[in-house]
C-alpha cells in the first residue's frame, strides 16, 4: 500500500489543549475545529475537568483520554501571587510534560518574552538569570522553560517551546498588552507619552499560532527539543504604535510629550500609595497589571525571528502585522467595551470604517486596491 493510501486510512489523532478559554487557546481551538476536523480532534477541558493545580486531575484525565499530543496555552495573570503563578505557570506545565513523557507524545508549550532581558535581536538561547527578584510571572515562566529543556535532554521529552512577545488578536477578554493602549486612548487616560523615542518591542500574531502548532506537530523530527521565538519579522517602535492608534481613533490624547522614566516611576509609586490609603476606608482599587513592567515601556526588547524564518514553516499571512490588524482590533474592542459599559463613545468621534479606508489609502494603497477588486467592484445591489 502506498504512503498516501496509508495516511488516508490512518485513524484520527486526538489532542488535548489546556487553556482553551484564553486568547491563544481560542484561536487554536477554532483552527483545529474548522480546518482539521477530519484528521485531528482537539479537546479543551475546562478547569473543572482538568485543573493544573491538581495532579490527580492530570493523571486521571490523561489515563482516560490517552491523547496523541498535548498543547499548553494556560497562563496565570501577570500580577498573580506566588502560589497561583507557581501552580499554573510552572508546576502545572511540568506535570503536563510528565504525562506526555509517560505516554510518549509531543508536548507544545507556550512561553513568554518575560523570560528575556532587555536588548535587541535576542535569540532563543538568551534568558534572564533565575533570581528571587524576578516577578512571580517571569520567574514561573522561566522555570518552566528550564525544566522542559532539562526533561528533553535527560529523559527524551518530545517538546517544543513557543516563546511569544506582545500578543495581539481579537477575542481577548483581558485588558492588557496592546489592549491596554487602546483602552487608555479610548478613555483618554494617557495624557502624555509613557515611553521614549526609539524604544522597540516584538509582537506576536495570535491568529498565526495554530498554523505553526499544526506544522510542528506534523514535523516532529525538525521541531522536537527546540524553542522558537514566535514573533513578527520586524519589531515595532512603541511611540509609532501609540501615535498610529491615536490617528486611527481621532483621539486628542496623548500629547506628543515624552515623560521621562523617573517621573513615570514616581507617578506609579504615588498611585500605589493612594490605593493603599483608600483601601483603609473600604475603597478597593489596584494598579493596572502592566505597570509592573513599566520599565519595559522605556527599554527596547526585540526577539530575533531568524530561527523561525530558517525553519520549514511558512507564514500563512506574511503581510499581516500589528499595523495592518489595528483597524480590526480597534473596532472589535471599542465595540466590546462599549457593550460592557467600560467606555462610552456616544459623544466621541472615534474610529469609523471610513477612517480605516482612508488610512489604508494613505499607507497601503495596493492592499486597498486588492480589497476593492475582490469585494467592491461588482454591480451595486438594489439598483433595479
Amino acid at each position: 500500500m502506498s504512503e498516501t493510501a496509508t495516511k488516508n486510512h490512518s485513524p484520527k489523532k486526538l489532542g488535548v489543549l489546556v487553556g482553551g478559554s484564553g486568547l491563544i487557546g481560542g484561536y487554536v481551538t477554532h483552527y483545529f475545529k474548522t480546518r482539521t476536523q477530519n484528521d485531528i480532534e482537539l479537546r479543551a477541558p475546562n478547569s473543572k475537568k482538568l485543573s493544573l493545580r491538581e495532579l490527580d486531575d492530570i493523571k486521571g484525565y490523561f489515563r482516560r483520554i490517552k491523547p496523541d499530543f498535548v498543547i499548553n496555552a494556560a497562563i496565570a495573570a501577570i500580577d498573580s501571587d506566588a502560589e497561583l503563578a507557581f501552580h499554573v505557570n510552572y508546576q502545572g506545565p511540568v506535570n503536563l510534560a510528565r504525562a506526555a513523557l509517560a505516554l510518549k507524545i509531543p508536548f507544545i508549550h507556550i512561553s513568554s518574552a518575560a523570560t528575556l532581558p532587555a536588548g535587541e535581536n535576542l535569540s532563543e538561547e538568551d534568558h534572564l538569570p533565575l533570581d528571587t527578584n524576578l516577578s512571580n510571572y517571569a520567574k514561573s515562566k522561566l522555570m518552566a522553560e528550564m525544566t522542559l529543556k532539562q526533561m528533553h535532554a535527560d529523559q527524551g521529552l518530545d517538546c517544543t517551546i513557543m516563546r511569544m512577545a506582545v500578543v495581539y488578536g481579537e477575542h481577548d477578554h483581558k485588558i492588557q498588552g496592546i489592549n491596554r493602549l487602546i483602552f487608555s486612548l479610548a478613555e483618554e487616560s494617557m495624557p502624555f507619552m509613557l515611553t521614549r523615542k526609539g524604544v522597540k518591542h516584538s509582537y506576536s500574531n495570535a491568529n498565526k499560532v495554530p498554523y505553526f502548532i499544526h506544522h510542528i506537530l506534523e514535523n516532529r523530527r525538525e521541531f522536537s527539543g527546540q524553542i522558537y521565538n514566535f514573533v513578527d519579522r520586524e519589531p515595532v517602535e512603541m511611540a509609532n504604535l501609540i501615535l498610529t492608534l491615536k490617528a486611527y481613533m481621532n483621539a486628542r490624547l496623548p500629547k506628543e510629550i515624552y515623560v521621562p522614566y523617573h517621573l513615570a516611576k514616581g507617578g506609579k509609586h504615588i498611585m500605589a500609595w493612594m490605593f493603599r490609603v483608600l483601601s483603609r476606608i473600604g475603597v478597593k482599587g489596584r494598579l493596572p497589571a502592566e505597570l509592573m513592567f513599566l520599565e519595559n515601556l522605556y527599554h527596547t526588547q526585540t526577539l530575533s525571528a531568524d530561527k523561525l524564518l530558517r525553519s520549514s514553516f511558512r507564514d500563512p499571512a506574511p503581510e499581516a502585522t500589528v499595523f495592518t490588524e489595528l483597524p480590526n482590533l480597534i473596532q472589535y474592542y471599542l465595540t466590546r467595551w462599549e457593550h460592557l459599559n467600560l467606555i462610552s463613545l456616544a459623544d466621541k468621534n472615534f474610529f469609523t470604517p471610513l477612517q480605516k479606508d482612508t488610512e489604508m489609502f494613505l499607507k497601503q494603497p495596493r492592499r486597498l486596491l486588492e480589497n476593492v477588486h475582490r469585494h467592491g467592484s461588482g454591480p451595486l445591489p438594489d439598483i433595479r
